[in-house]
């Protein structure tokens, strides 16, 4: 049991939520983040619930000195959203949502998940633009932007946030919106939590299902360069309301899919349509005549079982590592290369998907959020995985060997999937001129870096 110093005393005086310290039965479990690979260990675990929680959590910090990070859903690759040392804010109690059906608005705190976020919502038919994995924190996801199945239809989740609370490194608790701290505003959208802790968002809410058409349509691996190329010209003129990624794996052992094809390689289209069944058959009819399909699950069902679809695929507890870039387009030197990495793949649980941007994302003005390049064509993510550590070298070393066969081709990145790839990586995604205007935002906000667990942008 670690002793109990002065400052940890004078912290649990004022402390409503849960304080845990090394050695105490629930530490190892709470300590843990959905990145098996990471392994930190908190000098104090601070269960927050509530803003008055956040402020004295913080004002022990500034006290000790020590390392803050911040956790949502923990989610982050690279293990931002934990320390060695320090002390880390657990906010994941901070569980309130309320949802204005007439108004089309929902409010979120910021330990919510997306699949808790996505229950409320469509209960009423409605959906804010999100992520993919619905255990992925509501917090992490939008602050550094939030592609997922609506964005070409309705934007990024940054593009659909109408105001935060915030707390500042001082312990402030600041309204964001275009009316109260304009500045702010703009750089928490896709300028991740350099800026303080956001404990509330509220979002514009959209029309999405509770029903929609949606799902994968897997052909054998060997298709992919064809596949490819007929996607290219495939999806120049489909609607905004259709979504998609091609995904490169092996087909996972789940019980929705004949064990016959467990393990199979696989080249993977995934669907999602933001409208009526009906338009949706007919948008993705071109696609499934392209040949006939190894494996095909697109059809009518629940938005929320089609937002956790990949939930299987990427648990709590596996090792992860990842590097991913944008493209400006499906060349047909990215179209070889991207097939020729997923034949490389040798594990059934590694795999890597391309995300098709545009529609909205692309019409939303490129200065008026901090979001990088608005004009990219395609984000690519290379993902190794392993059960633990067995492999998981020759799984970084697959990622690493992608990510130099497509970086030549790169025209920029989303920062939600950067690793600690150092701070000219973290310049290059937002591109200079939003680097430096959030590097002044920073002086004002977090002129010490207290926050400087997350893709840093420290002080001018």
């Amino acid at each position: 049991m670690s002793t109990i110093t002065p400052d940890v005393q004078a912290l649990g005086e004022d402390f409503r939520g849960e304080l845990i310290h090394p050695g105490e039965s629930s530490y190892d479990d709470l300590r843990a983040v959905w990145n098996g690979s990471i392994d930190r260990r908190p000098g104090l675990i601070a269960r927050c619930t509530g803003v008055a929680d956040i402020r004295s959590a913080l004002a022990y910090a500034r006290r000790t000195g020590g390392p803050v990070a911040v956790r949502g859903g923990g989610h982050s690759f690279p293990g931002h959203s934990t320390c060695d040392g320090g002390i880390l804010l657990d906010l994941a109690p901070l569980k309130g949502i309320r949802v204005d059906p007439v108004r089309r608005t929902a409010r979120a705190q910021a330990g919510v998940l997306l699949g808790e976020l996505d229950r409320e919502t469509q209960a009423f038919g409605l959906a804010v633009p999100s992520g993919i994995v619905t255990h992925t924190g509501v917090a992490g996801l939008t602050l550094g932007g939030g592609i997922g199945w609506l964005m070409r239809k309705y934007g990024l989740s940054i593009d659909n946030l109408l105001s935060v609370d915030l707390v500042t490194a001082e312990g402030e608790l600041l309204t964001a919106s275009p009316e109260a701290n304009a500045d702010l505003f703009w750089g928490i959208r896709g300028g991740g939590g350099n800026f303080g802790i956001v404990t509330e968002f509220e979002f514009q809410l959209h029309p999405v299902g509770p029903i929609v058409y949606a799902g994968p349509v897997m052909w054998p691996m060997e298709q992919s360069p064809e596949l490819l190329r007929f996607y290219r010209d495939w999806i120049t003129d489909i609607p905004d309301e259709l979504t998609t990624a091609v995904i490169h794996r092996w087909i996972p052992d789940l019980p929705t899919i004949p064990a016959e094809l467990h393990g199979r390689p696989v080249v993977v289209v995934v669907a999602c349509y933001a409208g009526s069944v009906e338009a949706g058959e007919r948008a993705v009819a071109p696609l499934k005549a392209f040949a006939p399909p190894l494996l095909d699950l697109c059809t009518a069902k629940p938005f929320v079982d089609h937002q956790a679809m990949f939930d299987p695929s990427f648990p709590h507890g596996r090792w992860y590592y990842m590097r991913a870039c944008d493209v400006a387009e499906l060349t047909d030197d990215v179209v070889d290369i991207a097939a020729a990495r997923g034949l490389a793949i040798d594990s059934p649980y590694t795999a890597y998907p391309i995300f098709h941007l545009g529609g909205e994302i692309a019409r939303v003005p490129a200065d008026s959020t901090a979001f990088g390049d608005r004009s990219s064509g395609h984000t690519f993510n290379f993902v190794g995985v392993t059960l633990g550590p067995d492999g998981f070298e020759e799984q970084r070393e697959w990622v690493r060997e992608s990510w130099r066969a497509i970086e030549p081709h790169q025209s920029g990145a989303y920062v939600n999937f950067l690793g600690d790839e150092g701070s000219d990586r973290i310049r290059s995604a937002y591109g200079a001129a939003t680097y430096d205007r959030l590097q002044e935002l920073k002086r004002k906000y977090d002129p010490g870096n207290l926050f400087h667990l997350n893709q840093n942008i420290p002080p001018l």
